[in-house]
């Protein structure tokens, strides 16, 4: 059984459709890379796994319950984290503080999951104390995937984690991404760097017009001469 299943997923904002059919499945080893071109329906599917958006059709199945229409508040306790590519910080807060609200559904010691957070990125601990406000742009991205990480999910949904990065951020983001599916926490993200994300997928979807286009390996798709032509510039 996988971890997530998206079966023939119809869903949009109101009535009008962006995703048209999207199907994938995860397991809690694998590491999922969504990608293709702009409009192509990638940020929308973790939004309407997340319960943020309309699912007009179709089945989601998360850890072998049907989720397909359950708002985010109901799907975190069930092991599920969502880091947005934008607004994912609390700005005014210090990173511990928005540390410590990742958690916020636990009723257990934190203290521990801290630890492992900031033993994860050590720049986050030297600013513990800082308002996460101002911080540079990967190490923002740090307190949103620490965060993510705080309610100790069995999959974690990434959201261009990339995205206006510095390539020394990108490349340390990309490695505590596989770090963090080792310790094994599924991984499931949407990627502009395609061709760096796809070499460590182990699934990896290209969406174009809401639909899958292809489906396979990360080094399946990279080696794809379609794939390559069509969408990872040639």
């Amino acid at each position: 059984m996988s971890l997530i299943d998206l079966k023939d997923i119809k869903a949009g904002y109101g009535a009008t459709p962006i995703l048209n059919g999207v199907n994938m499945a995860i397991d809690a080893s694998d590491i999922g890379v969504i990608v293709g071109p702009n409009g192509a329906g990638k940020s929308t599917t973790l939004k309407a796994i997340f319960g943020l958006l309309n699912v007009m059709d179709g089945t989601i199945t998360f850890d072998g319950r049907d989720t397909t229409r359950l708002e985010a508040d109901r799907l975190v306790p069930m092991g599920l984290s969502f880091v947005p590519q934008e607004h994912n910080v609390f700005t005014s807060m210090t990173v511990h503080e928005n540390l410590e609200m990742g958690a916020f559904i636990r009723r257990d010691d934190i203290s521990g999951t801290l630890d492992e957070v900031y033993e994860m990125f050590p720049d986050l601990k030297a600013k513990r104390r800082q308002p996460a406000g101002e911080l540079s742009g990967g190490q923002r991205q740090m307190v949103a995937m620490g965060r993510a990480l705080m309610s100790k999910p069995k999959l974690l949904m990434l959201d261009e984690p990339s995205a206006g990065l510095s390539p020394r951020y990108m490349m340390e983001i990309f490695e505590q991404v596989v770090k963090i599916n080792a310790a094994g926490v599924g991984i499931l993200m949407v990627e502009q760097n395609a061709r760096q994300a796809l070499a460590f997928a182990t699934k990896g979807f290209v969406l174009a017009n809401g639909q899958n286009r292809f489906t396979g390996t990360g080094q399946e798709l990279l080696d794809d001469p379609d794939v390559a032509k069509s969408f990872l510039g040639g």
